[in-house]
């Protein structure tokens, strides 16, 4: 590997590890992009499309991409905010992985039970911009000024530990399941921002003739993303009955019907949301559907 080996290929930029990196992993699988990573190198050529996937740090990415520095990049929407470089990239695509919520934390035993409570108090954080407006604009609009601000402070790791410590009276932290936060006794009084993984490219592209590929590797994403979310359900039903059926499954454009051997009857394909399967299956037995089968995608495109 050098330089000479990545000249007129694409740069992607991966999370190199954390909560996003093996969803990635699946994402470039579903997409056929295939490659061979050497333990310890950052960069690896993709061998099925002109493409160099480089290992970043999640919070590195979108000043990587916003600057042209490479040409694609998946990373968290909150990351692209505290790094203040929405204006510099394009969100493409949601992901519909890496979800979490930035959340404004305090011990549940304490005194402090709203925002405006732990306004002009401590507040530890490893998002100290997200931070800084939140309780900036709160500041505001509790007419807190000088020294009676709320102190944000900046520490780059085991946030949740700082109230009890003594170093803060709540904070604000990323939760995902919500375990760390509970095993710490802290409890969420607030959400400051929603936030997934997201694909994201430069607002002023360094490198045109990529725009093609760029394309290319969005809609293959998007097809996997869509085939996370949907699957393919398909039952038998008496004919009569079909009225009642297709509005349970009705398809993303209509479902297809297909007529059986036996006088009467049709076989019915949906697509049809993975979350909602279990009660489109009850729904379906009660309307009289039967042999009700669910097919996993691997990719599509819709």
């Amino acid at each position: 590997m050098n330089v000479d080996s990545l000249d007129g290929r694409l740069l992607f930029a991966i999370p190199k590890k954390g909560r996003l990196y093996e969803k990635c992993l699946s994402i470039l699988a579903g997409a056929d992009i295939q490659f061979r990573r050497h333990a310890r190198l950052d960069v690896c050529l993709v061998l099925n499309h002109p493409i160099a996937l480089v290992f970043l740090p999640a919070s590195d990415i979108p000043s990587f991409v916003g600057k042209g520095n490479v040409d694609l990049g998946i990373t968290g929407h909150d990351v692209i905010l505290e790094s203040q470089m929405q204006e510099h990239v394009i969100e493409e695509l949601r992901l519909g992985f890496g979800k979490c919520a930035l959340q404004v934390q305090v011990p549940e035993a304490g005194s402090i039970k709203t925002v405006e409570d732990l306004a002009g108090k401590r507040v530890v954080t490893s998002f100290e911009v997200l931070s800084g407006e939140y309780f900036g604009k709160l500041d505001a609009k509790l007419q807190l000024s000088g020294e009676k601000r709320t102190n944000i402070e900046y520490v780059g790791g085991s946030v949740e530990a700082a109230c009890a410590l003594g170093l803060a009276d709540g904070i604000v932290d990323l939760v995902e399941s919500g375990d760390t936060m509970r095993a710490a006794g802290l409890h969420a009084i607030a959400t400051v921002l929603e936030s997934e993984a997201v694909l994201v490219k430069s607002r002023v592209p360094k490198h045109e003739a990529h725009a093609g590929l760029i394309n290319l590797i969005t809609n293959r994403i998007k097809g996997v993303v869509a085939a996370n979310k949907y699957a393919i359900c398909q039952y038998n039903v008496a004919r009569d009955r079909l009225p009642a059926v297709i509005a349970i499954t009705p398809g993303r454009r209509a479902p297809t019907v297909s007529p059986l051997e036996e006088d009467g009857w049709v076989a019915v394909n949906s697509m049809v949301e993975k979350k909602k399967l279990a009660e489109i299956m009850d729904n379906l037995v009660e309307a009289g559907a039967e042999d009700i089968l669910i097919f996993n995608l691997d990719n599509c495109r819709v």
